[in-house]
Formats: C-alpha cells, sequence, structure tokens
C-alpha cells in the first residue's frame, strides 16, 4: 500500500472527508483517547502560528502521542531544497536527510510553510511540502502552505454544526481589505471544500486580477460539477450577498501582481468598502460568517459582525483541534 499524506482534500473522496469529519465530531464529544499512544508527530514551522501549533500540539496530547516544535532557520538548522544545489550559502542540511532522519524518529511530519511572495510560478509548485513528502518515509500533513486542509475541514465541520446538509446553500467568498497582500492559501481551500460539499458557491472580489489560480478555480468548477454546486464570479457586493446563508471573508493578494506589491496597492486601497459589515449582513438569508482568524477587526470585519450571534468563527477555530485529531489518527490507521 502506498504512503498516504494529507497535502490536499482533492486527493482525498467525499467518502473519505466525511469520514474525517464524523470522526472530528466525536472526538468533539470525547476528547481524549489512546489513538496515538506512543506515537510521535514533528511540527515544522517555517512561518508564525498561534491556532495551528496550539491545536495539534495538543491533539496530539490528548490522543496520548507526543508533539516535537521545530521551527527550522531558528531552533533547528535552515533547510536547503533545491535539487543539485552547491550549498555554500545559508543552508545547512537538505531536506533528503532532514525527512528521512526525521522519519525514523517519528510516525507523522506536519509542515507549515509559506510562499516567499516573489514568483507565483516558482510558488504555486509548493516545493516545501511537496519535497517532505517524496523523501519522507512517513505520513505528511499540510500545516499550510499554498492551500491550507486542517482549515477547510474546520470550517466544513462549523458550516455543518449550524445549517446541516450543506449541499444547496448559498455560499459567498468574499475578498476584503489588507493593508498588506496575503498568503491566497486559505481563499484556495474556501473555494475547494465549498464546491466540494456542493454549495452554490460565488468568489466575490473587486477586479478581475483577484481571481484565484486557475488550479483552484478549475479544480472548483470540477467539484460542483461532481457534488450537485456551482461556482461564479462576482465583482458586485449586493448582489453577492443577497440571499446568501454563509459569508466567509479573506484578504489576499493580486496574483498578476505577485511580488510587485506596490503596483497593486492602488488597487487594493480603492476597495476598503469590501469590508463586511452589518449592512452587507443584512442583505443574505440569516447568514452565518465566518473567518480563519487571525483578523483585523474594522478593517476585514467590524466589531459589529465579529461579535454577532451569526458569527461562528471562534466555533471554526475550535474545530481545528478536533479534525487535526481525525486527520493524525487517520494517517497512523486508528482513524
Amino acid at each position: 500500500m502506498s504512503l498516504r499524506h494529507f497535502l490536499s482534500t482533492q486527493d482525498w473522496s467525499r467518502a473519505e472527508l466525511d469520514a474525517l469529519l464524523e470522526r472530528a465530531a466525536a472526538f468533539k464529544r470525547t476528547p481524549h483517547g489512546r489513538q496515538l499512544a506512543g506515537k510521535a508527530v514533528a511540527l515544522l514551522f517555517f512561518n508564525p502560528s498561534m491556532r495551528t501549533r496550539t491545536s495539534f500540539e495538543l491533539g496530539a496530547f490528548q490522543l496520548g502521542g507526543h508533539a516535537i516544535v521545530l521551527a527550522p532557520g531558528k531552533d533547528a538548522w535552515p533547510i536547503e531544497f533545491e535539487v543539485g544545489s552547491v550549498m555554500d550559502g545559508d543552508t545547512e542540511e537538505h531536506i533528503a536527510e532532514v525527512a528521512r532522519v526525521l522519519s525514523r524518529y517519528v510516525d507523522l511530519i506536519a509542515v507549515r510553510a509559506f510562499p516567499k511572495f516573489q514568483d507565483w510560478s516558482v510558488d504555486r509548485e509548493d516545493r516545501v511540502i511537496k519535497a517532505f513528502a517524496r523523501h519522507a518515509t512517513v505520513p505528511v500533513i499540510n500545516m499550510e502552505t499554498i492551500t491550507h486542509p486542517c482549515q477547510e475541514l474546520a470550517h466544513a465541520m462549523a458550516m455543518r454544526e449550524h445549517l446541516g446538509e450543506l449541499r444547496g446553500r448559498k455560499y459567498v467568498l468574499t475578498w476584503t481589505y489588507h493593508p498588506k497582500p496575503l498568503n491566497t492559501a486559505v481563499a484556495n481551500s474556501a473555494l475547494l471544500i465549498a464546491t466540494r460539499m456542493g454549495m452554490d458557491v460565488t468568489l466575490l472580489c473587486p477586479t478581475p486580477e483577484y481571481r484565484l489560480d486557475p488550479r483552484y478555480m478549475d479544480a472548483a468548477q470540477q467539484n460542483a460539477r461532481e457534488n450537485g454546486g456551482s461556482l461564479r464570479v462576482s465583482h458586485d457586493l449586493e448582489s453577492a450577498y443577497r440571499g446568501a446563508h454563509v459569508v466567509y471573508a479573506k484578504s489576499w493578494g493580486a496574483l498578476p501582481y505577485f511580488g510587485r506589491w506596490e503596483q497593486e496597492k492602488p488597487i487594493r486601497d480603492a476597495h476598503r468598502h469590501f469590508i463586511v459589515d452589518e449592512a452587507k449582513m443584512a442583505l443574505t438569508d440569516h447568514g452565518l460568517f465566518s473567518h480563519c482568524l487571525p483578523l483585523r477587526r474594522n478593517v476585514k470585519a467590524t466589531d459589529a459582525v465579529m461579535d454577532a450571534p451569526y458569527c461562528i468563527a471562534i466555533d471554526e477555530a475550535e474545530n481545528r483541534l478536533h479534525v487535526q485529531k481525525a486527520v493524525m489518527a487517520a494517517l497512523v490507521g486508528q482513524g
């Protein structure tokens, strides 16, 4: 049997994703278990984290396992990922050794590595997580790179808890202003999981430049065809919000300006009104609001929206703990 990783939800069938969500719901009811007893997971953070680190560390602990947290370049040696590289710079060891050595120590390897934001044609290859998966001899988990599959599951779980069946529900993934250009990972993932659940999805963004990478747009279209949903792109706030059952907000940078953010800034600055506020939420069909967090209040969404009963961002954040336990247990054969 080939080694199973959790790099993208697209690699897992709808039935398998449903099983993970059911297992996560069981862990939410009964948090402690022995599914990871005697097991260890290495958590490698190339970027900062609060929810991801806390939920993975606690998840391993609550299932009887042990988590080792490493920050390459800080408390671990800088790692080289280029094949054939002459390592006469800052990196001290190659991924070919790192992944194989860690595989001798631990039962799972989880990686968080954001794009470098210099060249999307390079960053879209997702080299860091793929290199770990290629060289490791244990399962590898994506803790966020250019997609965020664990966030996808937590988001889907929260929506199901509040709405039940998701097929046919109107879902709006809205771009929001942020003073800095951000990773498209959560937006990519929201598009994938909402269409996978058969929802009628609207990608709401200021201009065509903010469409997501064709890889994810095409995958979402395919998901919609296979699961009874739909996907459309809109630049009109009122029509997009009207009748929505879920509004999911995220900031991201426009890919045509990737690495040239000063040129993109005037477009971004001109669309501060994309903030999620009470007036926009009033257009929905008693819609839920969520965000992956962290969220800049009164920039991405107003205080009134964040503090409203329809905001399920905290539920979604909690669910990270439960879905990650489900993923870890499944990958070690205890799911």
